[in-house]
């Protein structure tokens, strides 16, 4: 099972923004930020012990049920990006993590996107409890991240933010 430094987020991924990732307003679209989230979502799962051979083997993996994206700063082609994660809570069935993405050689927030998923058995395709090792692997994460502040991203509520007093 893999050890987790207490404290420390889990640095997961790092990958550059791909030419391809590039809108009509010179930077990365909004839908290039979750395929890069969900690289980094792949590589942490990888780290955790759950990757396709795990996977094939056991018959079990994850399905996301929600994910909030907070846009920072634009990110352009080729600037370097680290990914780091935030396990917020698990329960052996359910995890709710935050991941973190940084421009890697500024080392400013240019991201963040805030999961729940689940485990799934892939026979059934319903929610299952992770299987032991992959749970235990799962808590150790969740227990090293237990003493970080929660980031001010996550758990927002979208909507329009109005001063007091100012019309709907």
């Amino acid at each position: 099972m893999p050890s987790f430094a207490p404290g420390q987020p889990l640095v997961m991924h790092r990958e550059a923004v791909r030419p391809e990732w590039i809108d009509y307003n010179g930077h990365m679209n909004v839908a290039y930020y979750v395929l890069a989230f969900d690289h980094a979502t792949d590589a942490m799962f990888d780290t955790i012990g759950m990757d396709a051979a795990y996977r094939d083997r056991t018959g079990f993996s994850t399905f996301a049920l929600e994910a909030h994206v907070v846009y920072k700063r634009e990110v352009a082609a080729g600037d370097p990006l680290r990914f780091e994660a935030q396990m917020l809570d698990f329960d052996g069935r359910f995890f709710h993590y935050i991941a973190k993405m940084y421009h890697d050689r500024e080392n400013w927030l240019a991201a963040t996107c805030e999961w729940i998923s689940c485990g799934v058995d892939m026979k059934t395709r319903k929610p299952a409890p992770l299987p032991a090792e992959i749970a235990a692997a799962f808590q150790a994460l969740y227990d090293a991240h237990r003493g970080l502040p929660k980031p001010p991203e996550a758990g927002r509520v979208i909507g329009i933010k109005r001063k007091a007093g100012a019309a709907a």
